[in-house]
C-alpha cells in the first residue's frame, strides 16, 4: 500500500451503511495495470457486464497488507480471508444487457462479507451508485430479508414491466438512487456486499476491452472467517 494514503468513512442512505473511501490506494498502480495488460480475459458468470481475469494470490496480498485495522473498525470484521479477486473490464454494450444487469445487486448476503473495488481506469469511467429499493425500503439485504425483497422485485417487474436496455442511472420505477462515489485512478472503495449497489456508467464512455484504455478494476471479496 502507498504510505500517504488518504481515508474517508462514509455513511449510505437511511440505514448509514459504513462505506470506506481510499485515495492514492497503493503505492504503484501503473505496475497493476501492465499486469492485468498480461492476463487473459473471459465472461464469469452472468451478472457481472463484461471480462474477467483472476489476480495472482500475491498482488491481492500486496493490496490488502495494512487494510486489517480499519476494516475491524468500521465494519466489526476482525479475522477475515479473501474469497476471490479480479481484474475487471465493462464491455457490455447497453443494447446487449440482460435483465439482471440492468438493476442494482447484491454480491451476497452475509453482513460479514466485504466488496473492496479498486479503480485503475485513468479516463473518466463513472463510479460507483448505491440504491434502495422503494417497495420495501431495503438499502441491503440480508437472509432474513431476501424472500420480502425478491417478492417485491417480482411485483415491481410485473407492474412496471422489465427495465430498458440501459445501464441504470439515477431514480427508476423501482430504485431509488441513494448515493454515489466517483471513479479516480487509484481510488478504492470498501463496502459490505449485501448493500444495493451498480456501477455507475456514463452513456458516452467507450468500453474498451484492452485494459490500458478500459474501465479497468480490481475486485475483490472478503468474507469474515469464524472466530
Amino acid at each position: 500500500m502507498n504510505p500517504s494514503w488518504r481515508a474517508e468513512v462514509m455513511h449510505l442512505g437511511t440505514e448509514r451503511q459504513p462505506l470506506l473511501l481510499l485515495d492514492d490506494f497503493v503505492a504503484d498502480p501503473q505496475a497493476l495495470v501492465e499486469d492485468a495488460c498480461r492476463r487473459d480475459y473471459a465472461v464469469h458468470g452472468a451478472y457481472y457486464p463484461g471480462v474477467r481475469a483472476a489476480v495472482p494470490a500475491e498482488r491481492v496480498r500486496g493490496f490488502l497488507h495494512g487494510l486489517d485495522a480499519l476494516i475491524a473498525e468500521v465494519f466489526g470484521i476482525k479475522r477475515g480471508q479473501v474469497l476471490e479477486a479480479w481484474y475487471s473490464l465493462v464491455t457490455t454494450p447497453a443494447a446487449r444487457l440482460a435483465p439482471i444487469q440492468r438493476l442494482p445487486h447484491f454480491d451476497g448476503l452475509e453482513p460479514g462479507r466485504l466488496a473492496l473495488l479498486h479503480y485503475l481506469g485513468r479516463a473518466a469511467s463513472g463510479g460507483t451508485a448505491f440504491y434502495r429499493q422503494r417497495g420495501t425500503g431495503y438499502e441491503s439485504v440480508d437472509a432474513a430479508r431476501y424472500p420480502h425483497y425478491k417478492a417485491q422485485l417480482e411485483a415491481d417487474a410485473a407492474r412496471h414491466g422489465l427495465p430498458p436496455a440501459a445501464y441504470i442511472a439515477g431514480d427508476t420505477p423501482l430504485f431509488e438512487h441513494i448515493a454515489r462515489v466517483e471513479a479516480r485512478y487509484n481510488r478504492a472503495i470498501l463496502y459490505r456486499g449485501n448493500v444495493l449497489h451498480c456501477a455507475d456508467i456514463p452513456t458516452d464512455l467507450h468500453l474498451s476491452s484492452d485494459p490500458a484504455r478500459g474501465r479497468l478494476t480490481v475486485n475483490t471479496f472478503l468474507c469474515e472467517l469464524p472466530a
